[in-house]
């Protein structure tokens, strides 16, 4: 937007703070190459657009804002003479695109001296060749800083989920080995008391009940109930009378396998009636080792559903089979992550869930926010872990108008009042040095405010810190290109 051209004086600008050591030679240029106009209120230029001037207000009200979302933020509103704002970033060239990074109106009738972008720019290289090198040094080494350091928080979370999958794929991978060395020694004795009941003046029908026992025991180890310990232990000491009552040895052995496996006296009395007495403990026997080799087909199974959830996690957690962005359920997102996490949450703190499962999914970016909530739930880890390692995470989601609020809650030591407007700054960090870049929560806020449109915020005292993210429940615009 054009104002009304207006006189330009050497004098005037000259006052101005920003010109005040400047030659009547170097003045004289100024108001020579620029000019004074005059805005009446509304916009001057917005955010996005090419930068083409650089703005100095002479007098008059200017309010800056910053677009967040779908609104406009206010930033900065003025009415001190000499503040300036436009195409600061001039002197750059085409080496930065060169853009509005914020929106100026003003508030009433508003004089400004404008000076065309190139003209600035070739100002600043002639009269300031120091100064130009020096805040080129200052803008690519921060950005330059920014994205090593970025790279390097990134590894360190792949580094923490790493080692979270690791320790959680290790458990289950452990625990199969171990049922299938066992399974084969079972197997290799079930073998063992084959070859005897093959050897012995069995008939065939006292054979074919054995098997019919084998095989309705099998199916009982399926369906087994779930016992409190006390009813187990009431269960075992049963078990062990009948057993010994009937001379079979080890009894005490034999219990606790049947009891985990579902039986019970009056399915001992039924296998009692079945066979003859004199064939009896080898039939216990030979249930026992059924039994065994039920559960530990079960163990296996078990085991190796686990490792297959927790890749299914991974991938969840990663999203490589997945759009980049679609339609998204937050409470699939935060499991795979929390899951993720495990590891490095350890079993000191407890992880409470408070999820409203009747929300919707909700547009996103799933693998961008899964990088929001590892940030989260590392902070809130650190900071548990320097209250002394005891404590609770809880993840609460629930409805907020028309967004969805994802809140992380740790009993921790809570977040400095001095801090907590610094904390979504970059490199801002209160962890020792080494043990934080500070870009964490700086990427957390890009993610959520800039390619969700949602908003972040902290509530803190000791022992509770709460972040709440809230995300729309409807995308704006469509995906962008």
């Amino acid at each position: 937007m054009s104002g009304q051209s207006m006189p330009c004086s050497p004098q005037e600008i000259g006052a101005l703070f920003l010109f005040e050591k400047l030659t009547p030679e170097q003045l004289g240029r100024l108001c020579g190459e620029g000019r004074v106009e005059r805005f009446e209120p509304g916009p001057v230029y917005t955010e996005g657009e090419p930068a083409t001037c650089f703005y100095v207000m002479l007098e008059g009200t200017v309010v800056l804002y910053r677009r967040v979302g779908g609104d406009d933020v206010e930033v900065t509103r003025t009415s001190q003479r000499g503040v300036y704002a436009g195409s600061m970033q001039a002197y750059l060239g085409d080496r930065v695109r060169q853009v509005y990074n914020n929106s100026m109106r003003v508030t009433e009738p508003t004089r400004f001296f404008v000076l065309p972008a190139d003209t600035f720019a070739d100002i600043m290289q002639e009269w300031f060749p120091m100064a130009v090198h020096l805040l080129e040094g200052l803008f690519f080494g921060s950005k330059s800083t920014q994205r090593a350091i970025g790279q390097r928080e990134r590894l360190l979370a792949l580094g923490s989920l790493s080692a979270g999958l690791t320790h959680e794929l290790n458990n289950p991978a452990a625990a199969a080995v171990r049922a299938t060395a066992t399974l084969r020694e079972r197997v290799g004795k079930m073998r063992h008391k084959l070859a005897i009941i093959a050897q012995g003046s069995y008939s065939p029908e006292v054979m074919a009940k054995l098997i019919d026992i084998q095989e309705r025991t099998a199916e009982r180890v399926a369906k087994a109930p779930a016992l409190s310990p006390l009813e187990a232990s009431d269960r075992e000491d049963a078990l062990s009378d009948w057993l010994d009552d009937q001379g079979i040895p080890d009894g005490w052995r034999i219990a606790p396998t049947f009891v985990q496996a579902g039986l019970d006296v009056d399915w001992l009395d039924q296998v009692a009636a079945a066979v003859d007495e004199e064939i009896l403990p080898s039939a216990i026997g030979w249930l026992n080792y059924t039994v065994e080799t039920e559960l530990l087909m079960d163990e296996i199974n078990d085991s190796t559903t686990r490792i297959s959830h927790l890749v299914d996690a991974a991938k969840q957690y990663s999203q490589l089979d997945r759009a980049p962005f679609q339609n998204a359920d937050v409470h699939e997102l935060l499991d795979s992550t929390l899951l993720m996490l495990s590891g490095k949450i350890g079993k000191r703190i407890k992880v409470v869930k408070e999820y409203d499962r009747a929300l919707p999914r909700i547009p996103a970016y799933p693998a961008e926010l899964n990088q929001v909530w590892t940030n989260l739930i590392d902070n809130a880890v650190s900071a548990i872990n320097s209250a002394g390692g005891e404590g609770a995470l809880t993840v609460r989601t629930a409805p907020d108008h028309d967004r969805l609020l994802v809140e992380f809650r740790d009993t921790g030591v809570g977040i400095p009042a001095e801090d907590r407007g610094r904390i979504f700054d970059p490199f801002f960090t209160t962890k020792p040095v080494g043990e934080g870049t500070g870009l964490g929560l700086d990427i957390s806020w890009r993610i959520v405010v800039n390619k969700h449109h949602g908003s972040i915020q902290v509530e803190s005292e000791p022992g509770d810190t709460r972040f709440q993210v809230l995300l729309p429940l409807t995308s704006a615009e469509e995906e962008p290109s």
